[in-house]
Parts: C-alpha cells; sequence; structure tokens
C-alpha cells in the first residue's frame, strides 16, 4: 500500500536534452515525468545522507598528511 504524500507544484529547468530522455524514460516505463524526478532527488538526498553518515563514523579517525602518508608508504615498501 502506498502512503498518501502531499504535493507542491514546482517548475524546473531542464536541458533540452535532458528534459528529451526523461520524457523517454517516462514513456517507456509508463510512469510519469514527476515520479521519475521525485525518485532521482530521493535518491540523491539518501546518497547525501549516506555520506554525511559515513564522515560522522569517521570524524575520530586520526589525520596523517599526505606527505606521510607517502613516507610510510614507502617506509612499507609499497612505494
Amino acid at each position: 500500500m502506498q502512503m498518501e504524500t502531499s504535493t507542491t507544484r514546482a517548475t524546473i529547468y531542464l536541458d533540452s536534452e535532458l528534459h528529451r530522455a526523461v520524457r523517454l524514460k517516462a514513456a517507456s516505463t509508463g510512469r510519469s515525468i514527476s515520479e521519475l524526478v521525485n525518485e532521482a532527488v530521493r535518491e540523491s538526498l539518501r546518497e547525501d545522507q549516506e555520506d554525511l553518515a559515513a564522515v560522522e563514523l569517521r570524524a575520530a579517525e586520526p589525520t596523517i598528511t599526505y606527505e606521510a602518508f607517502l613516507k610510510k608508504l614507502k617506509a612499507d615498501g609499497t612505494l
């Protein structure tokens, strides 16, 4: 069962070729452009949320400079 959500009308401007591609995808999948755009925005926000969570998890990790890291790789025989 799909949850009912309210919608808000918004005007967006797409590049012509992008609009054509979305229109064709909508037609070939039997979905509306609005559904495809909503899905893409949700996925983008989900990815941002996952990225922020990963950064938060790693915030307490010690940092190392690029030069120090290269020195460590050389000492380990990796470079």
